[in-house]
């Protein structure tokens, strides 16, 4: 069906094109019957895949990256893909339109795209509230990457932080810090280490208060059994980063104790391309994702895996557009990996064939 209805949904501008496909997943889903025949072609579980890492069991080791649905309208529809989580997000406090438009474009030659978003979202509390309403869609598990407001100048970063943070901890399973895109002019500068050293221990201690603050509400509902723990937090980072500064952010991980990263956000580089290259320029700023970033995204992780032994966990992401390209991030030292430009140009048969090819089938 993808195959069929690709050319025509690459005629529309990708941000339309994009809300016209989950629109359309969630409406065939809710047919009757339809929808039966839907979940049996695209969701295929393996008690093989089941992994655990961060203390958290995941069906399968595939996921959804952050930014294909900020806003947590469709996570329950993109769970009938047979995803093992899904990140929803970049979320922040007050809602924001983004970037002005057009600001996302499609590279089609290179399999890529570029996007200059601007974390465009409803701000956290409407998330909160269609997860209170909606529910976990079976054993799925979510998690909520958080930002700051464009408004909010990075001395004062850490509060939006903390306000996305307490409003989604009994909500979702992990946490991730974006301090990576390139769309939020300053944002990249909380990667160096003073500040996100202060920002991520900021976290860290609320994260524990918390989990404290919330045993106590239980035991004293006297709610049998039901037990709170801290959340996962992990920092997601830009391919653009020099060894000497992932040498700083594994520093970074040992000494806030964090559960982990994710490698690799959108790139500001663009090379190697194949698209005429006045065409790119014509495009101007974002972020590129998709096939050109596999190798960069691949290099991150296995020298952040090399470089601490193995000891810090990684969710890898970037490049992922084949069965192939995610044995590559696995066998590089990630231990999960994440979907989203690929499944542009691959289909949403992506996320069954790569579970497929992790068991050798």
């Amino acid at each position: 069906m993808y195959n069929f209805l690709k050319p025509l949904l690459f005629r529309l501008p990708p941000e339309r094109a994009h809300a016209l496909t989950v629109q359309g997943l969630a409406a065939t889903l809710a047919l009757p019957g339809v929808s039966e025949v839907f979940r049996a072609r695209y969701r295929f579980e393996d008690p093989r895949l089941e992994t655990e890492l961060f203390g958290i069991p995941f069906p399968n080791p595939v996921g959804l990256a952050a930014g294909f649905d900020k806003d947590g309208k469709y996570y329950r529809d993109m769970s009938s893909l047979g995803f093992g989580f899904l990140e929803l997000g970049t979320v922040t406090p007050l809602p924001q339109h983004g970037n002005t438009q057009p600001r996302l474009f499609r590279l089609p030659a290179d399999r890529a795209l570029i996007n200059r978003m601007g974390f465009n979202n409803e701000g956290v509390e409407a998330l909160a509230r269609r997860l209170l309403r909606d529910g976990r869609p079976g054993k799925v598990v979510l998690g909520g990457n958080i930002g700051k407001n464009k408004v909010t100048p990075n001395e004062q970063a850490t509060s939006d932080y903390v306000s996305c943070f307490k409003r989604l901890f009994p909500l979702v399973d992990y946490f991730v810090v974006n301090v990576s895109s390139p769309n939020t002019p300053n944002l990249r500068e909380l990667q160096d280490r003073e500040p996100l050293t202060a920002l991520l221990s900021t976290l860290q201690e609320l994260n524990l208060d918390l989990a404290r603050s919330a045993q106590r509400q239980t035991e004293e509902l006297g709610t049998p059994g039901e037990l709170w723990h801290q959340k996962p937090i992990l920092l997601k980072i830009a391919p653009d980063l020099s060894d000497g500064q992932l040498d700083d952010i594994l520093a970074i991980v040992r000494n806030t104790g964090i559960a982990g990263l994710i490698a690799t956000n959108t790139t500001i580089a663009r090379e190697p391309l194949v698209t005429d290259m006045q065409a790119v320029e014509g495009i101007g700023n974002g972020g590129l994702s998709g096939a050109p970033l596999r190798r960069r995204a691949t290099e991150v992780i296995r020298y952040l895996y090399d470089r601490s032994e193995g000891s810090v966990d990684i969710v890898g992401v970037g490049g992922i557009d084949s069965v192939e390209a995610a044995v590559e991030k696995f066998a590089a030292g990630a231990k999960l990996v994440q979907l989203y430009s690929g499944m542009v140009y691959a289909g949403p048969g992506l996320v069954r064939d790569v579970k497929l090819g992790l068991l050798g089938a």
